[in-house]
């Protein structure tokens, strides 16, 4: 029984002996007063004015997205040229694998789908309006094997693509 009391108090006084330690440490050391952080008071104090113009209110992918693609209207002239070379370093990038270097769907990854990816060059894919291309590379084919690139390429990008392909013409 002795040693369970002395047991019991020697375990009395490390636990009042750390609490002790610890409200030193929080009442008179820079590491201490947690409760007085902004972390756990974070409404105690006003919140900074933003500054006009901070948060966007007009274009973005929301826009793009709700337009009719019939609607949708290049930001650039889609017959620049250095616009349709840039678009062909990123449709080597990003669309190559698929759809081939010959447009053909083809490509190293492409081939194995059954049916194959578009044919680039069609006169379907060609004569579809510029923004139908921009919409069909950036939110994908419904029912389709084309996946949605918005998040993975550019807005800009995805109009070089756009003139890159439509440079190509349909196949004869």
């Amino acid at each position: 029984m002795k040693k369970v009391l002395v047991l019991f108090v020697f375990v009395l006084f490390v636990t009042t002996a750390a609490v002790m330690a610890l409200r030193y440490i929080d009442d008179y050391t820079a590491a201490g007063r947690m409760r007085e952080t902004p972390a756990v008071w974070p409404h105690e104090k006003p919140m900074l004015p933003m500054e006009a113009g901070l948060v966007p209110v007009t274009g973005g992918e929301a826009i793009l997205r709700a337009t009719k693609p019939d609607e949708l209207i290049p930001p650039v002239d889609l017959r620049d040229p250095t616009l349709i070379a840039a678009g062909k370093t990123v449709y080597f990038t990003y669309c190559a694998q698929c759809h081939g270097g010959d447009y053909d769907g083809n490509g190293t990854v492409g081939q194995s789908f059954v049916p194959l990816p578009t044919d680039l060059r069609s006169a379907k894919v060609q004569s579809l309006s510029p923004g139908a291309h921009f919409k069909e590379i950036s939110y994908g084919i419904p029912d389709g094997r084309q996946p949605p690139l918005a998040t993975t390429i550019g807005i800009l990008d995805r109009w070089r693509v756009v003139a890159y392909v439509k440079s190509l013409g349909p196949r004869t």
